[in-house]
């Protein structure tokens, strides 16, 4: 009879974890994952680079990850060091021409390359682009109507160059995929006449992964996923679940625009949405390998 040590046992947990995975990575070989990558995930060393290793294993084990990121923090810091002061109206930062080339500079350049840098190193291949190109994002100005009290009025509100997505052309990103490359995106967008807008993040995975038809919008966020009156998590939503949750005010703050986010891209044709707790290490495996993921996932029906 072989003794069976403690190196015996490790590879034995390690081949139940991969059996138990294999029908996971069946249903998703092929399919196209957007992921939103920001938060908490983005700033701590240690959940960056299991970040970074799992969007790679992704790659790896035949699924087409695109990583669609944010940068305020990044943004906000590079404007106080440039002395470029914000001027908000209604709590909305306004973004003039030199805060958009600010912005730019930030997203598409320092941020994009670093979110890039984190795959490579993890041994896949990835690459850094915006919006802009490849006429990946075309967008249009935001239009926000001003609050008084509270309560939406009929004046609009011009808060410079903040877009939101108008028309997604998604070819850039069949093209990097379908050459084994990982896309990571900057979520700026350009106007009609060529003017760069500031997209919010969230928005913009949003709209990608409905053009793409992904199967899944994975949005990494700083909050355990969505919560019902009584604190506890809800793992499944359907779109009209969603809905009432929103009117009835059981969906409140800032998870409304996520939800809305979620509810935007399974409209427009991703499968499903999933609001992921990103504090949590390998949130995105544990998600799509795993019965139950750490948050709450939104279906069209």
């Amino acid at each position: 009879m072989t003794a069976t040590g403690p190196g015996d046992r490790e590879a034995q947990v390690r081949a139940e974890v991969l059996a138990r995975a294999l029908p996971y990575l069946r249903r998703y070989a092929g399919d196209t994952v957007v992921v939103k990558y920001g938060g908490s995930a983005m700033v701590d060393t240690t959940l960056s680079t299991a970040f970074g290793h799992d969007i790679a294993l992704l790659k790896q084990v035949g699924v087409n990850p695109v990583v669609v990121h944010g940068g305020g923090p990044q943004i906000s810091a590079m404007l106080r060091r440039l002395q470029i002061e914000s001027t908000f109206i209604d709590g909305l930062r306004v973004t003039d021409a030199a805060m958009i080339d600010v912005i730019e500079m930030v997203l598409a350049g320092k941020v994009n390359k670093q979110v890039a840098g984190l795959i490579n190193r993890a041994g896949a291949l990835a690459v850094g682009i915006s919006g802009l190109d490849g006429g990946l994002i075309t967008a249009r100005r935001l239009l926000r109507r001003a609050r008084e009290n509270g309560v939406e009025t009929d004046r609009m509100l011009d808060l410079g160059f903040v877009g939101e997505p108008a028309r997604i052309d998604p070819r850039v990103i069949y093209a990097l995929s379908g050459s084994g490359l990982i896309p990571v995106i900057a979520p700026i967008g350009a106007g009609e006449q060529g003017e760069t807008y500031n997209i919010n993040a969230d928005t913009a995975a949003g709209a990608i992964a409905g053009a793409v038809s992904a199967s899944r919008l994975l949005m990494l966020t700083d909050v355990p996923g969505v919560l019902d009156g009584d604190g506890r998590l809800i793992p499944e939503l359907t779109a009209e679940d969603a809905r009432r949750g929103i009117a009835s005010g059981m969906i409140s703050g800032g998870m409304i625009p996520k939800v809305e986010t979620c509810l935007e891209a399974v409209r427009a044709g991703a499968k499903a949405a999933v609001i992921l707790d990103g504090r949590v290490q390998h949130s995105c495996l544990l998600e799509l390998f795993t019965e139950a993921g750490p948050g709450t996932l939104i279906r069209g029906a």
